[in-house]
């Protein structure tokens, strides 16, 4: 049996299969992305999963560490492996910051390369999560061919399809 790998911040380590990146919000969401990468290695344990949610011991946390983390896993996702994005809906208020403000900026993004570059992605939306209408509209218009789940499950099991692929 292969081991099941999950990567989390802030150790950057080179890989050598297919990578699916966790995207989503974390500030004020459930914790998603432990179900997500248990998910996915149910259903293919040699998938190395790049989680960038982990509680850090009190004083721990580089910001600096955790965006070149993110940064690094991100692009190796959309190099070799597949970038799958949970948009969780809100659980929790966090004053002075919107919500999924960073998940927003980056769907963006990868919206764009898998646009022009070709790279694998994967949508997935909570009931409740904001804005979800326009978001659902503006990929149908320009990104038909990404799945856009309504589940957690989904969302993972389009991920794998998808990694499997490269």
């Amino acid at each position: 049996m292969t081991e099941r790998l999950l990567l989390q911040p802030p150790e950057i380590v080179e890989t050598d299969g297919p990578v699916i990146f966790l995207a989503g919000p974390i500030q004020g969401a459930p914790e998603w992305q432990s179900e997500a990468a248990s998910t996915i290695h149910d259903i293919d344990p040699s998938i190395i999963v790049a989680s960038p949610r982990r509680d850090y011991p009190e004083g721990t946390f580089v910001y600096e560490k955790q965006v070149d983390w993110e940064t690094h896993f991100l692009r190796t996702a959309g190099r070799m492996g597949v970038v799958g994005f949970w948009l969780a809906a809100q659980t929790v208020e966090t004053p002075g910051r919107a919500y999924a403000q960073t998940s927003r900026f980056e769907l963006a993004e990868w919206k764009m390369r898998h646009e022009y570059e070709g790279t694998k992605l994967t949508l997935g939306i909570e009931k409740g999560f904001g804005n979800a209408r326009y978001i659902r509209r503006r990929f149908n218009q320009d990104c038909p061919g990404v799945k856009i789940a309504d589940n957690l499950p989904e969302m993972c099991l389009n991920a794998v399809d998808l990694a499997r692929q490269t």
